[in-house]
């Protein structure tokens, strides 16, 4: 299921738009059970932009509204539970999360990367 929408225009007040990724993962479900229970989240909460699933993970993408980071963080991390009865989403825990302020979330210039290159390997 991909869900996707346009970024907030802009922050309100003091609150500001944050960008999220939330991980969850446990055990296997019924492949059908996390789709379903996903479309329910969707309905339920329209913020979703996109989500994607297996049977023993999924990960949600969305904007969130806050005063600050830490805020941000602790709304999020407790999105997925805050949700699990009414959703019926599926017991699983956050294993990861990556909140990002609204301006860093569009900046479209790549990122330079350092790889570290090692001596070849040599037998003994």
């Amino acid at each position: 299921m991909v869900l996707r929408s346009v970024p907030p225009s802009a922050d309100i007040g003091s609150l500001r738009m944050w960008h999220v990724t939330l991980t969850v993962s446990g055990e296997p479900q019924p492949i059908d059970h996390v789709r379903q229970a996903l479309e329910r989240l969707s309905h339920a909460h329209p913020f979703l932009l996109e989500a994607r699933y297996g049977n023993d993970r999924a990960e949600l993408r969305y904007w969130e509204e806050a005063e600050g980071m830490d805020a941000a963080v602790a709304i999020a991390s407790a999105m997925w539970g805050a949700n699990e009865r009414s959703s019926r989403l599926p017991g699983w825990d956050v294993v990861g999360l990556q909140v990002l302020d609204r301006q860093t979330y569009l900046q479209h210039e790549p990122l330079l990367s350092l790889i570290h290159i090692s001596e070849p390997t040599r037998p003994y």
